[in-house]
């Protein structure tokens, strides 16, 4: 069952070197984006074992074959919350020399969208890396909560705002 129905939504990522804004959107991954992303190894996970979950991918509307990040969602509504399962932006876009900025920005935003459509208050929640623990805190907003981070509330709809509303 899926976490809501997906309509299409224009979100800006950031072209770093030339500070350009870039028409991305994120949609559900179809049958055939296992196989390419298998294919060109442009994730380290194994994204076939998220099948069972909501697997979304954001991408260029100029460029829809290249895939710049994928996540996973589990809809925890015993716990009223979606909890972001998996979260892997394409390699090339990793890291200090990335030429695409907001890609990670604009998933958690969607996250954090469907959580708000479905009642949870925004409430959403990762385990992190350790590692990324400072990065998920700094950059978004995320609290710990035991062994988990999150997010709701207005931390949510200020994400929703700034990379969903293209602010």
């Amino acid at each position: 069952m899926r976490i809501f129905s997906v309509q299409q939504k224009l979100m800006k990522l950031k072209h770093k070197p030339s500070g350009e804004d870039l028409d991305a959107t994120i949609s559900e991954l179809v049958k055939k984006d296992y196989k390419a992303i298998k294919k060109n190894k442009a994730f380290s996970f194994d994204w076939e074992i998220e099948k069972n979950n909501e697997v979304y991918k954001i991408y260029l509307l100029s460029d829809e074959k290249e895939i710049l990040g994928l996540m996973s969602l589990i809809d925890r509504k015993d716990e009223y919350r979606v909890h972001l399962n998996l979260l892997e932006i394409n390699k090339k876009h990793q890291g200090k020399e990335k030429e695409i900025d907001r890609i990670a920005g604009c998933l958690i935003a969607f996250a954090a969208s469907a959580a708000i459509k479905r009642g949870y208050y925004g409430f959403v929640s990762l385990e992190p890396k350790t590692k990324l623990i400072d990065h998920y805190q700094d950059h978004y907003g995320f609290r710990q909560y035991g062994r988990y981070l999150g997010i709701e509330g207005d931390t949510s709809q200020y994400l929703v705002n700034k990379y969903l509303g293209n602010g």
